[in-house]
């Protein structure tokens, strides 16, 4: 039997303390959080055996200033490699091919109402252009539509474009993102083509929202929101707005930091820290029953 080697946690904090100075969005924080690391290592807060236990502690001294939800130490059971962003692809590749890629249920309620649930993430365009084309597509030929949000992570900002795409009718400014490298902004629109058949600009949608909902989902409902197209029903949204990239630290071990940061074009913010807050507040596990009957009563006016 092998003997494990004790964990250093030095190399770790040193090496993401010099991430976050680089690349994090927020220079004066990333200061401020370097310097807690280093400090918390010399008192002897990082002496843990195992690398699951100081992701742990770390995530929590990362998440103290200022609540980034984004700003983690992960920790990955299996060897990851240390290629930068591979621990966070190959993880999202096993989700991606047991989901149906990202949309796992399209379903038919009475009246002519579409559910459609976009779950575990929206993954990367390149990945998921095809599953959720065929899944919108499907759902157009409904009288209203809820799009259900509730287990969904967040993931690519290419990708709640394209899903925006299908419930609009013109090219739309969805979001702008401002990039701490090279201190630029980058627009998001909504697509002038998509492939298939949208759902359109006009009728009746919502949006099933939980306290799970996160990052790009966030978005995808507070894009929506903001355009007055659709109507959030259930829970406040977990808060996280910053689009981040992830580092190995340690062959168990990824730092992931946000490197921008999201502005709609209509509020001039965005959900960080405060999540999207649900025009229609209910408990999620009701808030299917209550679009649906929504719905209904829209239609039927």
């Amino acid at each position: 039997m092998t003997t494990l080697t004790k964990l250093r946690p030095a190399p770790v904090i040193d090496e993401t303390a010099r991430l976050l100075t680089e690349h994090y969005v927020f220079p004066e924080a990333a200061e401020q959080l370097a310097g807690l690391l280093q400090r918390r290592l010399t008192e002897g807060a990082y002496d843990v055996d195992g690398a699951e236990e100081l992701a742990r502690l770390v995530t929590t001294d990362l998440q103290s200033v200022n609540g980034d939800r984004h700003l983690r130490l992960k920790h990955h059971a299996d060897p990851v490699s240390p290629q930068q962003g591979a621990a966070t692809l190959e993880s999202i590749r096993r989700d991606f091919d047991t989901s149906l890629g990202g949309a796992p249920r399209v379903q038919l309620l009475d009246g002519g109402v579409a559910v459609l649930e976009l779950a575990p993430m929206l993954f990367p365009l390149e990945w998921a252009a095809e599953p959720l084309s065929a899944a919108l597509t499907l759902a157009s030929r409904a009288q209203a539509l809820i799009l259900d949000l509730r287990t969904n992570r967040g993931g690519d900002p290419d990708t709640v474009a394209f899903v925006c795409s299908y419930l609009l009718d013109e090219r739309t400014h969805l979001n702008s993102m401002y990039w701490r490298d090279g201190e630029r902004s980058e627009q998001s629109w909504s697509l002038p083509h998509v492939p298939g058949a949208r759902f359109g600009g006009s009728k009746p949608l919502y949006v099933l929202s939980s306290d799970s909902t996160f990052s790009a989902a966030e978005e995808l409902a507070y894009n929506l929101q903001q355009l007055g197209r659709a109507v959030v029903v259930g829970e406040r949204t977990r808060g996280g707005a910053h689009p981040c990239k992830g580092w190995t630290v340690h062959p168990h071990l990824e730092a992931t930091i946000p490197t921008g940061r999201a502005i709609n074009p209509i509020s001039g913010t965005n959900w960080e820290g405060t999540g999207v807050q649900p025009d229609i507040p209910c408990a999620a596990a009701d808030s299917l029953d209550h679009a649906h009957t929504l719905a209904m009563a829209r239609l039927t006016d």
